[in-house]
């Protein structure tokens, strides 16, 4: 039963990966599943410290990917109405069908609140590569979280490999 949590684990760690880059799934949150899962097995034991750590860590990451998008907005002198056009162009962007639609959607969600604002379209082009910035930023981030915690999965099973594959 353990090889089998062990394998569930994996897919959950390599769909935490995969949803870094996926909207459709939270990364982080997806990779911190499979710590979870392994931790039910009977030889690899985890410390529930060590579980609220990583949950924390990535529930914070799964909230920043929505807000960090929206301060790249206002770092690039963006206004309150290109933050709110971001904002709603996100989740335009999650749940259209384009392709690449949330890339697109807070790009174009910023670029139609600035315009609102009645600002020139130089600085709501600005403000929208703002918001673009923003999400590479916080893609990068739910990437490099997703590999930790995959890191941390390959250290754990390495730890107990003996116990594991001697059953």
């Amino acid at each position: 039963m353990d090889i089998i949590l062990i394998i569930i684990a994996a897919l959950f760690m390599l769909l935490g990966i995969l949803g870094s880059f996926l909207p459709v799934l939270p990364g982080p949150i997806t990779s911190w599943v499979g710590l979870l899962i392994i931790h039910f097995t009977e030889v690899i034991p985890m410390n529930t410290t060590f579980l609220v750590v990583t949950f924390i860590i990535a529930a914070s990451i799964w909230i920043l990917d929505y807000i960090i998008p929206a301060i790249g907005t206002k770092r690039f002198g963006g206004s309150k109405y290109g933050m709110i056009g971001t904002t709603i162009g996100l989740i335009v962007g999650l749940l259209s069908p384009i392709p690449g639609g949330i890339i697109i959607g807070p790009f174009v969600g910023a670029l139609i609140g600035e315009l609102i604002n009645k600002n020139d379209s130089k600085t709501a082009v600005k403000a929208a590569f703002g918001s673009f910035i923003g999400f590479l930023t916080s893609t990068l981030l739910k990437f490099i979280v997703a590999v930790i915690f995959f890191g941390l999965y390959i250290g754990k099973l390495i730890e107990y490999s003996e116990v594991l594959f001697n059953v």
